[in-house]
């Protein structure tokens, strides 16, 4: 048996992993999966960074970010294998959420009316919004950035964004130290439980596939290991698999439970697996049928034009300075290679190309692909805008212009 060591948060979206080990997908490829149970997202990238671990739970900009450097010396990480799309939800203190639309239900689907309403909340709120985020490297980092501009926000300079460890934000939120928070499941629902919080938007409705977290490894140990990678990969893409189907979600929620594992109540996991999230606590439920995805759709296959659109908003907000080298180093994250000489041969359906323009998609699209068959899902921004990884700088002129 292969050891290996996997750093992880205590999050829904980390269910592939631990998927993997308890259902005995990676005893079956001959590893000996073991799981390192982290708080924040600085201490499991820094046990990558530094050897203590093979592999991590990652937010997938923040593979992005190591790579190139910022905050830190640069270190090459390999990202094969996406963990999930979407998982996130933005919970809103009682008194922040009393300014939005009264109807719950619909502030949730509508995020655009909702962004209005919240910019106009802002000057009304006795003090600067305190909105925290799990890193400012995060896929829900990013999107609140996006969400809150097309309003018309700045969000360096109209609200203050605190970088809160995820399992902190619920106490932070009750302490009155911060005014919301965005974050994967299960906290949004824990807030809500505890009479805490409202949720007032859903990731999935402000872009339909977000990518967000990864399986992230050094780019040196890929390379140096690319067999026991592969069967890493097949061991996960059969744990994801098995995640995403509602048969097991129960069975699912009870695993992630476990105080090893997220150490929440089931019953408050199983929220993101049915896609049906209370938004305040014993009051109306919103029905999000793709709030969290582990498996279909090409859910696991890292396309290089989301790790461009990660560095889209890198730039954007600048986190980094636009160029080619930061712009081949960014997209060279996201391995579609590794991915596919993993799974090769297996029956798993996948892109036939590397790259697409994200948010294009209004329906589901038949997709060309290597072995079976592949439809993509729908992926389009709230916005309506679309990225073409092909021109990053044309899409930058866009947004600048709006």
């Amino acid at each position: 048996m292969t050891p290996l060591s996997i750093a992880f948060l205590p999050l829904t979206d980390s269910a592939p992993l631990i998927v993997a080990r308890e259902r005995g997908f990676a005893e079956a490829e001959d590893i000996a999966l073991s799981l390192m149970r982290d708080t924040s997202w600085a201490t499991a990238r820094d046990r990558l960074v530094y050897g203590q671990v093979q592999c991590a739970h990652m937010l997938a900009p923040l593979a992005v970010a190591v790579t190139l450097g910022l905050s830190q010396a640069s270190c090459p990480i390999a990202a094969p294998f996406k963990l999930n799309d979407n998982g996130n939800a933005l919970t809103l203190s009682a008194e922040l959420a009393a300014a939005l639309d009264p109807d719950r239900r619909a502030r949730v689907q509508d995020p655009i009316a909702t962004a209005h309403d919240f910019a106009a909340a802002i000057g009304l709120h006795r003090r600067k919004p305190i909105i925290g985020i799990v890193h400012r490297f995060s896929s829900h980092a990013l999107m609140l950035r996006y969400w809150l501009a097309y309003a018309g926000v700045d969000p360096d300079r109209d609200v203050t964004l605190r970088v809160l460890p995820p399992s902190l934000m619920v106490q932070a939120l009750s302490l009155g130290e911060i005014d919301g928070f965005i974050a994967g499941e299960p906290w949004s629902s824990v807030a809500v439980a505890e009479g805490i919080g409202e949720i007032a938007a859903a990731g999935v409705n402000i872009w339909q596939r977000g990518v967000e977290k990864v399986l992230a490894t050094r780019a040196d140990w890929a390379e140096a290991n690319g067999e026991t990678l592969g069967r890493l990969l097949r061991a996960l893409d059969r744990a994801a698999a098995w995640c995403d189907d509602p048969a097991n979600h129960e069975e699912l929620a009870a695993l992630l439970a476990r105080p090893d594992h997220v150490g929440q109540p089931a019953e408050l996991i199983l929220h993101a697996l049915s896609g049906r999230m209370p938004l305040t606590q014993g009051g109306e439920i919103a029905a999000l049928p793709n709030f969290l995805l582990f498996h279909h759709g090409a859910a696991n296959f890292p396309w290089r034009s989301q790790a461009l659109w990660i560095y889209s908003q890198f730039v954007r907000w600048r986190m980094v300075a636009p160029g080619p080298e930061n712009e081949r180093a960014a997209a060279g994250v996201f391995r579609s290679d590794l991915y596919r000489s993993a799974l090769a041969g297996r029956g798993v359906a996948m892109p036939g190309a590397s790259m697409k323009v994200e948010g294009a998609l209004a329906t589901p699209l038949a997709a060309a692909s290597h072995e079976g068959s592949l439809t993509l899902a729908p992926d389009r921004f709230f916005d309506g805008l679309a990225f073409d990884p092909q021109d990053v700088e044309g899409y930058l002129r866009g947004l600048h212009a709006t």
